[in-house]
């Protein structure tokens, strides 16, 4: 998480919620990364959804149609908890403040099993980086964020195991 903790965000405002301001910004930060993250596996997921192709075609063109239309829905969750603990949601992901761990296919596209194989480390990328900042939520008496991230963390399990599945002989 501490390259996490160097991710500013836009202007603060003023709230009195019973959480901290030093630990809404944290938050806020931390969030804004988790926004960010979950937009490049949506666009990500779109593009082997777009693009998959031989025997597998049906099954991964139906789960990433699936999983991508829950991400997009997140991001406005995460986006609305940024805005709710006092912040400004990210503007601008290519500045390099937000060090994103969820990167797009480079190089051409993957076939069929290394896309979910991407996917599957995807998911599971950031389970874990949502699970450390929902334990710090959880710890810093934000129960609401902790519940968001639970949520969110049980949705990227639960596809990262789809995902496998395709593939697990």
């Amino acid at each position: 998480m501490s390259n996490v903790l160097k991710v500013e965000t836009p202007k603060s405002e003023p709230i009195k919620t019973g959480v901290s301001a030093d630990v809404r910004a944290q938050l806020a930060k931390h969030l804004s990364v988790m926004l960010a993250e979950t937009y490049m596996l949506t666009v990500k997921s779109h593009l082997y959804h777009w693009n998959v192709v031989g025997p597998l075609f049906k099954s991964i063109h139906d789960l990433t149609e699936e999983h991508y239309e829950d991400m997009f829905a997140a991001t406005d969750e995460l986006a609305e908890r940024i805005r709710a603990l006092g912040h400004r949601a990210p503007v601008n992901v290519q500045d390099g403040k937000l060090n994103l761990t969820i990167q797009l296919p480079s190089g051409g596209m993957p076939d069929a099993h290394d896309m979910i194989a991407d996917l599957v480390e995807s998911h599971e990328t950031i389970s874990a980086e949502m699970r450390d900042m929902a334990t710090y939520a959880g710890d810093n008496s934000d129960v609401v964020t902790e519940d968001l991230l639970t949520e969110r963390i049980t949705f990227h399990e639960k596809a990262a195991w789809m995902l496998r599945a395709l593939i697990t002989e």
